[in-house]
């Protein structure tokens, strides 16, 4: 149905008058059109998978559903849920155009990866753009994940990520030496990133970081630093903290960078694709998105880790030079030991707990992740043209050590404001013991994230579980190896269910 501009002279699009809908959608762009609907009717509907929405000059693409209440939406009112209804900046009553959505631009690319061809630099542009709009299916973005994992060149990587950064946002910091810090992921409690980040700025380099929530993980690096401030900020805040303080940590999606990085992974956490093409892609269209110029990438490797052995790490390490070298990215790969998890809390509370103490030097505090920390920012900080060669460690060391570091992840969380979340942890607590006398001989980082995850991590931030023994220590039966903490009976039931069954923790005589 067409609907005559006759104050313009010209035929537009139908309109619909904007409802709000209280319904978190998360991701989804979905919309409530009443099965009376006066713009489209919903015969015209079937098969189609998108409906095109327009407020002013923006656009966006949205799934539809019928209503048949008329008390819910009418005839001449679009349902908009609130993910969306943000999207698109409409106020309530103001008016939405609506009509059906056109074919995706790249399909033909799509298709073409299926059938294994190599595609071109243009085609890569297209589909990142047509990712970024929404514009591909859930099943057309899955049927290119599964197509690049089997066959992708380097060179299809580099335009591919190049794709990615130049269909978002970028950030601009009008500085010489913009600094960031990356893990790759797959170790628990690896929270590196919220140490690093304030020894560096207390230094005094810039260092925005942005980072992402959990995806398989039981917390990533914003689900723990929401625990300590709020994350959800926007460009302008974010820009505000990085000036007064040199650094923020912040959740990147809420800045869009790289937003089709972000419909892959919505998609990729089902089908758990992580293949190294994708894994470089994603990570540097991020860094180069949030305006970093010096990166250091952390590449763990262990048994039970993302990176099993180090013919693998060594062949992920040399795509992401490559790829971050003809982008302009000054890189350095650190391939680290992974044989457990680092510190002792598995979940967003009881890493925050840990990366505290470390902080605040307290006694108890986790010396792996005291170490591995002051590792890494050493490196970064080896950046900066003004301090000696070789003196990054000593120097990381010593800001921690004198309080300046923690002082400045005070005035980072004060600037970013207070946590929106409940810190408590979850009440529901069950210790697993060992079962006999003997040695901690192995630790399964890819088990005990799967278990804290089943207790309701990250989703819950003070479920999880707190490990009480490491690889060499000596237990004897009836010792607590972990204890795990929940806050819903369902989750926690799960959690023992599988801890029970399978630890996670190995024992030699």
């Amino acid at each position: 149905m067409i609907q005559d501009d006759k104050a313009n002279g010209v035929f537009a699009p139908p309109k619909l008058k904007a409802k709000p809908l209280a319904l978190d959608t998360f991701r989804e762009n979905v919309v409530l059109l009443s099965r009376a609907c006066i713009a489209l009717r919903p015969a015209r509907l079937a098969g189609l998978r998108k409906v095109e929405l327009r407020v002013g000059g923006h656009g966006v693409l949205a799934s539809p559903m019928i209503c048949d209440d008329d008390t819910v939406v009418a005839a001449d009112e679009i349902g908009l849920p609130q993910p969306l209804l943000r999207r698109l900046g409409v106020a309530p009553g103001g008016f939405v155009e609506i009509a059906p959505a056109r074919p995706a631009r790249s399909f033909d690319a799509v298709r073409a990866k299926v059938l294994g061809e190599t595609l071109s630099a243009a085609d890569y542009g297209a589909i990142a753009r047509d990712l970024a709009d929404h514009r591909l299916s859930d099943i057309e973005v899955a049927a290119f994940l599964v197509a690049c994992a089997g066959f992708m060149t380097a060179d299809e990587t580099l335009d591919f990520t190049r794709a990615m950064v130049e269909a978002g946002s970028r950030l601009d910091w009008d500085r010489g030496l913009v600094v960031d810090k990356h893990c790759i992921g797959g170790v628990p409690g690896n929270r590196t990133s919220l140490i690093v980040t304030p020894i560096v700025a207390a230094h005094g380099l810039l260092m925005p970081k942005t980072s992402s929530r959990a995806i398989t993980s039981p917390a990533g690096t914003a689900d723990t630093m929401e625990v300590l401030a709020r994350v959800d900020l926007s460009e302008l805040e974010m820009r505000a903290v990085v000036e007064r303080c040199g650094a923020c940590i912040a959740w990147g999606g809420r800045v869009n960078l790289s937003p089709a990085d972000d419909v892959l992974i919505s998609v990729e956490r089902p089908l758990a694709i992580d293949t190294p093409e994708q894994m470089v892609a994603s990570i540097l269209s991020k860094k180069l998105a949030a305006g970093s110029n010096h990166l250091v990438l952390d590449v763990p490797v262990g048994p039970t880790a993302k990176i099993r052995d180090r013919r693998s790490a060594l062949k992920l390490k040399k795509l992401f030079e490559y790829v971050g070298g003809r982008l302009g990215l000054s890189l350095e790969v650190l391939i680290t030991e992974a044989l457990q998890p680092i510190g002792r809390g598995i979940g967003p509370v009881l890493e925050a707990r840990d990366v505290r103490a470390v902080l605040a030097c307290a006694p108890d505090a986790p010396a792996d992740l005291k170490e591995k920390s002051i590792l890494l920012a050493g490196r970064v900080l080896e950046a900066d043209p003004a301090l000696a060669g070789g003196q990054g460690q000593a120097r990381a060391r010593e800001l921690l050590e004198s309080g300046a570091a923690r002082r400045k992840m005070d005035e980072i969380i004060a600037a970013q404001g207070p946590s929106p979340i409940h810190e408590g942890l979850g009440e529901l607590r069950h210790e697993i013991h060992a079962p006999r006398d003997g040695v901690v001989a192995a630790v399964d980082c890819l088990r005990i994230a799967t278990i804290a995850r089943l207790a309701g991590a990250p989703t819950d931030p003070g479920a999880g579980l707190d490990l009480l023994a490491r690889i060499g220590d000596r237990v004897r039966a009836g010792q607590p190896l972990y204890r795990l903490h929940a806050s819903e009976p369902s989750d926690f039931s799960f959690a023992v269910e599988a801890a029970e069954h399978d630890s996670g923790v190995g024992l030699a005589a």
